[in-house]
């Protein structure tokens, strides 16, 4: 059966894809046309992934068919090779080269017999192609040498050059800045010119808005809709996206007494910026206050609070505590000011695997002891017991492996480290990710509670519901900029996705 429209030069129809215990794609629709440069969104968890690694042979689909221009059966695709050798090239977020080849080696790799290439007229070509897309860099550099946004522009100008006709640029502005993703945009549209259909997968509105011409948007693994992008606003977009149609949306925050204290600012950063990418920002939290950072995923929620713990190297603003300023440059520096910060990926930035319960509870009150000063084990049996108590942590002893533990348990665990250390600042990204709903409300609650008792803390989710019925003011945030600040009676869904779509600070 060939291809329904005549334009088109690839259709996926009906794909399915599951791993165990996960129906990752369902269903799923997805057509390019030629000369289109065609948006791939979705949140976290969506199916964007999936879907791309299904084209491009990663993962064999359980159901389906993939049709390409001028085939009258379905592709078959199994293998990277496969997808390469039907013309889908694609450039990935993670660089796929090879460091300690030259870059006109990793531009011809696997493509010709090595001992048979002309080096000279390799070495010559690439540096044509490199010069024609404006990349500064020279064919017999080494790619090691380059920067990091250097070897994702060669990555481009090696699938650019191998006359794809489908190509797919997997979040290829991450490590690009403002006029390198200028170059990029340049390159996108002279290839659309000359027919090739673009998949551009990216978690930033503006550079969807402003390079392409048509959005199809999944949830949860199923296909929500293909949009002409006139057609389709961005606070559309982001409601297709989290799931919540403006008419259905109301403002569920459950009002809290709050903390009665003094209104002090405790912890101030001016004009901060890290090297993690996000523009410099504003921020404060008060004495007793539940604030939190929203925006989608990769609009730099947690670039922001991890500038503000110096976990991303800090490269410009200053920090305030209590209104005077000081100095911190390592996580170590935060927690002696009081911060403490319980990251997004507990799995390779939280827990310890491998040590006890109880040896990850003491861990970070350890480390501001020091560890020429270690506690007895009777000290550390008990601050495990009472946090184990506190948290309601389900753990056959204080001795367990952590890595035994249920996800929702590891997290209380990491939230019983940084309370031992009884932080004036708490700092929580995405605390209740991927555990259940009863734990989650446990540690809502618990948020709040800390809050009436004087703690300061900042409570960054995915989930806008939660957000708002823990925090009373909220930072927005849009591909890596603040661009608005909510409280009171704006806290709800509608002035939140309104703001996402196209807030700005005045």
């Amino acid at each position: 059966m060939a291809l329904v429209k005549e334009k088109s030069v690839l259709e996926m129809r009906n794909i399915h894809k599951s791993f165990p215990g996960v129906r990752a794609l369902q269903a799923v629709d997805f057509t390019l046309c030629e000369g289109e440069i065609h948006a791939l969104m979705g949140e976290n968890g969506a199916g964007k992934s999936t879907l791309i690694k299904v084209l491009t042979g990663v993962y064999e689909k359980d159901e389906g068919e993939i049709y390409l221009k001028g085939m009258e059966k379905a592709a078959v695709i199994k293998s990277p090779r496969d997808a390469q050798n039907l013309g889908i090239s694609t450039v990935y977020q993670e660089i796929t080269l090879c460091p300690n080849l030259t870059v006109a080696e990793n531009m011809y790799i696997g493509r010709g017999k090595t001992q048979m290439m002309d080096w000279k007229k390799m070495n010559a070509d690439a540096d044509a192609i490199l010069d024609k897309l404006g990349i500064p860099a020279g064919a017999t550099q080494q790619l090691s040498d380059c920067s990091i946004a250097i070897q994702q522009m060669v990555a481009i100008a090696r699938a650019v050059d191998m006359d794809c006709k489908v190509l797919i640029l997997d979040e290829p502005t991450s490590s690009l800045d403002e006029s390198e993703v200028e170059k990029l945009f340049g390159l996108m549209r002279d290839l659309r010119e000359r027919g090739v259909g673009i998949i551009f997968v990216t978690h930033f509105l503006d550079q969807v808005y402003e390079v392409c011409d048509k959005i199809t948007v999944l949830r949860d693994g199923q296909l929500v809709g293909e949009y002409v992008i006139e057609e389709l606003p961005r606070v559309k977009l982001v409601a297709k996206m989290l799931g919540k149609e403006l008419n259905d949306m109301e403002n569920i925050r459950e009002k809290t007494e709050g903390y009665k204290g003094a209104d002090e600012r405790v912890i101030e950063a001016q004009g901060l910026q890290s090297d993690a990418g996000i523009k410099p920002f504003d921020f404060y939290i008060k004495k007793g206050e539940v604030n939190g950072f929203t925006g989608l995923l990769g609009s730099g929620r947690s670039e922001c609070v991890r500038a503000m713990f110096s976990a991303d190297r800090v490269i410009g603003g200053t920090m305030k505590k209590n209104g005077k300023t000081v100095k911190m440059t390592k996580p170590l520096d935060a927690m002696k000011n009081g911060i403490a910060y319980l990251p997004e990926d507990r799995k390779n930035d939280g827990i310890v695997g491998d040590l006890s319960v109880r040896d990850n509870i003491i861990l970070a009150a350890q480390v501001l002891r020091g560890f020429f000063r270690p506690f007895s084990r009777a000290e550390a049996n008990k601050f495990a017991d009472e946090y184990i108590k506190l948290l309601e942590i389900k753990t056959a002893s204080a001795d367990t492996p952590i890595k035994s533990l249920s996800g929702g348990n590891q997290q209380k665990v990491i939230l019983a480290r940084w309370l031992l250390t009884h932080p004036e600042y708490l700092i929580l990204d995405e605390p209740t990710r991927g555990i259940d709903i009863g734990t989650k409300i446990e540690i809502q609650k618990l948020v709040l509670k800390l809050a009436a008792e004087g703690m300061s803390v900042t409570f960054i989710s995915s989930e806008t519901d939660e957000m708002l019925h823990t925090c009373s003011r909220l930072i927005v945030m849009r591909d890596r900029r603040v661009v608005g600040e909510l409280s009171g009676e704006e806290l709800n869904q509608a002035k939140i996705m309104e703001t996402i779509a196209g807030g700005e600070m005045e």
